[in-house]
């Protein structure tokens, strides 16, 4: 059965109650063929002291969305997907609004892939360039 576009975004978000998402108000808002969007409300539950988005919610937004992105666009069915690497770079800061994540595929391979996630603002500014490599490997049965 193929599941409509606003069900797989609802499963999404249901499965972040009680995690790290949940806690940023992540949500998983968009997606299509070849990328997946998420959001987060910059308030200061994210800030660090001086008001501005904190770097460590900006890196836990955009590996959130790219460990989504995988789940969604690889056979989760018979592999488990875990995170190896992440890098943040910060290029603007912001102090209210909503950051957006959207993660694309550099490379999909079967066993490791490489996610481009660009982070930006209400605005469509550049705030950071991430990148994320995960790893797939085969669920024991």
């Amino acid at each position: 059965m193929q599941l409509s576009k606003e069900n797989i975004l609802a499963n999404a978000n249901a499965a972040s109650k009680n995690t790290l998402l949940e806690t940023l108000d992540i949500k998983i808002v968009d997606y299509g063929e070849d990328f997946l969007i998420a959001r987060m409300p910059v308030t200061s539950r994210v800030h660090q002291p001086d008001g501005i988005l904190h770097g460590g919610a900006t890196a836990a937004l955009a590996e959130s969305v790219g460990s989504f992105a995988s789940h969604i666009f690889l056979d989760i069915e018979n592999k488990f997907i875990r995170g190896l690497e992440i890098t943040v770079n910060h290029i603007k800061s912001v102090s209210e609004g909503f950051v957006y994540a959207k993660a694309t595929f550099l490379h999909k391979g079967r066993t490791t892939q490489l996610i481009d996630i660009k982070i930006t603002d209400d605005n469509d500014n550049l705030i950071s360039i991430c990148r994320l490599s995960t790893i797939s490997l085969p669920k024991k049965g």
